[in-house]
């Protein structure tokens, strides 16, 4: 198997960061790379046929104001550089499925939406009657596109969840 490129933000002791640890160490350290989003480039994508990007749901701020641009909001850009043809891609989101019943890992659905026309094969859906929520953008065909973790209320299951889930991806990855 090639290396896998983990692409994840934000970064700087955030959960987003810390799940992205774990799925590391899961993988093996010497069989991944952690790339905080804020300052990679397409450039640091063609590196890899092997991707897992780890992005947060934002919170009800987002949606009540205008929130300066985060760390996938600049890498957004380098994603439209990028061809993904012939690359898998897995992705995990951190989430609040209590206090955010409606917009629970929505961001799944967000970046769906950016590598799905890029030719992009998106990997590691996930049940969703393992959580609690009212809405996601973050379902297609009846399931999450990624692993959503609710570090909030769930941290307790986060571990189990992600062996369950790189279970599942790590034999597709080339």
């Amino acid at each position: 198997m090639e290396k896998i490129g983990i692409f994840y933000g934000p970064a700087e002791g955030s959960s987003t960061e810390k799940v992205a640890q774990k799925v590391a160490e899961q993988i093996g350290g010497e069989k991944s790379d952690l790339v905080p989003v804020k300052d990679a480039t397409a450039k640091d994508l063609k590196k890899y046929t092997n991707l897992i990007f780890g992005i947060s749901t934002v919170g009800k701020e987002t949606w009540n104001g205008d929130p300066p641009p985060g760390d996938w909001d600049k890498f957004r850009i380098e994603l439209d550089k990028t061809d993904f043809q012939g690359k898998l891609v897995a992705m995990f989101c951190l989430g609040d499925q209590i206090t955010y019943p409606r917009h629970f890992a929505d961001a799944l659905g967000m970046l769906a939406e950016k590598l799905i026309p890029k030719q992009a094969e998106i990997i590691g859906y996930v049940d969703p009657n393992e959580y609690t929520f009212e809405e996601s953008q973050g379902i297609y065909e009846r399931k999450f596109i990624g692993l959503p973790i609710d570090e909030d209320f769930e941290a307790h299951l986060t571990d189990e969840r992600i062996r369950n889930w790189l279970d599942r991806i790590l034999p597709r990855f080339k």
